[in-house]
C-alpha cells in the first residue's frame, strides 16, 4: 500500500491544480504518459526529483513537499534495481494477500487470475489515454562538430558611459543605453551622435561586435502616437512618413559602416508599449531598412524586429503574421526574446519557447537563424536571486543557447550588463563582476577551443530524468571529448564511464575521476573531461 499512498498524493495535487497530465509533463520536462503512470500508481518513480517537480508544478507548499518525500522514501525503501520502473500491485492483489490462505478450487483459481489480469492491465481506452510521445533513445540532436562561437555569449549594455564588461563576453547589444532613435534625433535632421560614438568606441577598444537596436520613434515623427515607457516623449507608433525612418536608418548605417556589425530593426515589435502599428507597416519598415543598410553597410548582419511576449498567443500570433507576410525573407536572422514564463522557472524552460517558435516558423515555411535579443518587460519586477541561484542561472542561460543549436539559435544576449534593477546582476557600471559573471567567464574558458557535437537529457542518453548534457570536442594540442552536465532541479548521482578522467567545476577546481566513481550532478554545471 505504500506506493499507492504516494500516487494518491500526487493525483490529489494534480486534481487540485486543475492541470492536465500533458501540462504537468511539459512543465516538468517529462512525457504525459510518465506523469500519468506516477499519479495513477502504474509505476514508481525511482528518483525524488520528478516527484518534487510534479508537486511544485501543482502548487504544493513546503509541508506537502516534505510529505511527498516521506511517502517516496517509504515507497522505495525496498532495494530497486537502478533505471527500472516497478509495476505497483493492484488493490485486488493486496486484499487477497491479506486474507487467510485456503485451498482454492479450479473455479476460484480462474477467478483470481481474472482479477490479477484485470488489475494489472488497464482497459484499451485507458491505454490509449495514457500514451505519450514516442520514446526515443539517444541525444536530442547530434550534428557535425562546429566551433562554439564566442558571440554566443552576448550582453545588452544598460549604460551610456561607453564602459564595457571587465569579464569575458563575446558580443554587446545597445538598448537602454542612451542610443534610442528619440535620443539621437530629437528634432528632424539634427543628430546627436555623442553617446553612440562613445558606445561604439568602447566596444571597439574591448574588441566586441556591436548590435545596434532601432526603436522609440521621436514625437515629431508621429505626433499622435501613444507613449513608450521612456521619459523622452518618444512614441510607439510607426513614423507618419516612412521617409523619416529611411533617412535615420541611412544616417546610422553610413556613419558606422564597418564599426557596427549588426542591426536589430526594432526592439519589441509585438508589444504595444514599443510598437503599436500594424504588422503590414512593420514589414514595410523592415524591407525599407534592409534596402538602405545593404547599400550603406553591405557587410552588416540584419536582424528582423525582435519579438517578445511569445508565451502569449497574441504575441506568437504577431510573429506568425510577420512571417506569413514575408517579413523574414529579407533579413539574415530573426530576433526573439527568450525568457522563462516566471522568475521561479529554470532557464531550461526557455527551450519550450524555442520549440514553439520553431513550429510557428515551420508552419510559415521558413527556418531563419535565431538571435535571442532580450527578455520580458516585467523583469525588473521579479525578486532578486540569491548568489548560488544567480550563478547557476546565468551559466545555464547560455547553455540553453548551446542546447538549441539544432534549432538555429546562434546568439544569447543576456539582459543586462551595467544595471542593478534586475533579479540577476552580472556587473554594475564601475563595479566588480559578480560570482555569476565569473562563472559565465569560466564556462567560456571551457568552451574556448570547443566544437559542439550533441546535446540531450535524461534516460534517452542513459542519465537520470532531470539531468542535461551537452557534448563537445576540445581541440588543440590534445584533442579530446568532454561534456557539460547539470540538472534543472535537485541532485543526481551518475557513474563515471571508462573514459572519464576528471570533473571540472565553475570555481576553477577539478577532481581526478576513475571509471565507476560516482559523479554528483547538481544545478551547478560541471565539465566532465574524457580521454
Amino acid at each position: 500500500m505504500r506506493p499507492r499512498r504516494l500516487s494518491e498524493a500526487l493525483e490529489d495535487l494534480k486534481v487540485r491544480s486543475g492541470h492536465s497530465y500533458e501540462t504537468i509533463g511539459r512543465k516538468c520536462h517529462a512525457s504525459k504518459s510518465t506523469v500519468h503512470r506516477y499519479c495513477t500508481g502504474a509505476s514508481l518513480p525511482l528518483e525524488f526529483g520528478i516527484v518534487e517537480r510534479i508537486g511544485r508544478v501543482c502548487g504544493a507548499d513546503r509541508e506537502e513537499l516534505l510529505r511527498l518525500h516521506q511517502l517516496w522514501v517509504s515507497a522505495t525503501s525496498d532495494k530497486i534495481p537502478p533505471r527500472t520502473e516497478i509495476a505497483v500491485p493492484s488493490v485486488e492483489v493486496e486484499v487477497l494477500a491479506e486474507r487467510p490462505v485456503r485451498p482454492l478450487g479450479l473455479v476460484a483459481v480462474l477467478a483470481v487470475l481474472t482479477l490479477l489480469v484485470a488489475g494489472s492491465a488497464p482497459s484499451t481506452r485507458s491505454q490509449q489515454d495514457s500514451v505519450g510521445a514516442q520514446q526515443v533513445s539517444g541525444p536530442a540532436w547530434e550534428l557535425p562538430a562546429a566551433p562554439v562561437p564566442s558571440t554566443l555569449f552576448g550582453v545588452t549594455i544598460n549604460s551610456g558611459t561607453g564602459a564595457m564588461p571587465s569579464f569575458r563576453v563575446g558580443a554587446v547589444r545597445l538598448w537602454d543605453s542612451g542610443t534610442r532613435w528619440s535620443e539621437i534625433e530629437r528634432r528632424r535632421g539634427e543628430f546627436d551622435w555623442s553617446v553612440l560614438d562613445r558606445q561604439v568606441a568602447g566596444a571597439e577598444r574591448a574588441g566586441l561586435p556591436v548590435l545596434f537596436v532601432f526603436g522609440a520613434t521621436p514625437r515629431w515623427a508621429a505626433p499622435g502616437g501613444g507613449a513608450t515607457p521612456y521619459p523622452d516623449g518618444s512614441t510607439s507608433a510607426a513614423p507618419d512618413d516612412l521617409a523619416d525612418w529611411e533617412r535615420f536608418v541611412g544616417a546610422v548605417a553610413t556613419r558606422y559602416r564597418g564599426r557596427i556589425s549588426a542591426y536589430e530593426l526594432w526592439v519589441l515589435a509585438n508589444d504595444v508599449r514599443y510598437y503599436s502599428g500594424n504588422v503590414e507597416t512593420l514589414v514595410d519598415m523592415t524591407v525599407r531598412a534592409v534596402r538602405v543598410i545593404r547599400a550603406a553597410a553591405p557587410d552588416a548582419t540584419l536582424v528582423c524586429p525582435g519579438m517578445g511576449r511569445l508565451w502569449e498567443s497574441d504575441g506568437m500570433g504577431f510573429l506568425k503574421r510577420f512571417a506569413e507576410l514575408g517579413g523574414y525573407l529579407s533579413c539574415d536572422a530573426a530576433g526573439v526574446k527568450l525568457f522563462p514564463r516566471s522568475g521561479s522557472d529554470p532557464p531550461e524552460t526557455m527551450l519550450t519557447l524555442v520549440d514553439a517558435i520553431d513550429r510557428t516558423l515551420h508552419e510559415a515555411g521558413i527556418h531563419p537563424r535565431l538571435w535571442n535579443t532580450g527578455t520580458t518587460f516585467t523583469i525588473a519586477l521579479q525578486g532578486a536571486l540569491d548568489e548560488t541561484r544567480a550563478r547557476n542561472f546565468a551559466v545555464r542561460f547560455y547553455l540553453v543557447g548551446l542546447y538549441a543549436r539544432n534549432q538555429n539559435l546562434e546568439r544569447m544576449y543576456f539582459y543586462n550588463w551595467g544595471g542593478t534593477k534586475i533579479p540577476l546582476v552580472l556587473q554594475p557600471v564601475g563595479g566588480s563582476p559578480t560570482p555569476a559573471a565569473l562563472a559565465v567567464e569560466q564556462l567560456q574558458r571551457w568552451l574556448n577551443h570547443a566544437e559542439s557535437t550533441s546535446c540531450g537529457r535524461g534516460p534517452a542518453i542513459n542519465l537520470p530524468e532531470h539531468v542535461w548534457e551537452c557534448t563537445v570536442t576540445i581541440t588543440g594540442d590534445r584533442p579530446h571529448r568532454a561534456s557539460i552536465r547539470w540538472t534543472d532541479t535537485g541532485t543526481a548521482v551518475t557513474s563515471a564511464t571508462f573514459d572519464v578522467r576528471a570533473v571540472h567545476r565553475l570555481d576553477g577546481t577539478a577532481s581526478a575521476i576513475r571509471p565507476g566513481d560516482p559523479i554528483t550532478v547538481t544545478e551547478e554545471p560541471v565539465l566532465v573531461e574524457r580521454s
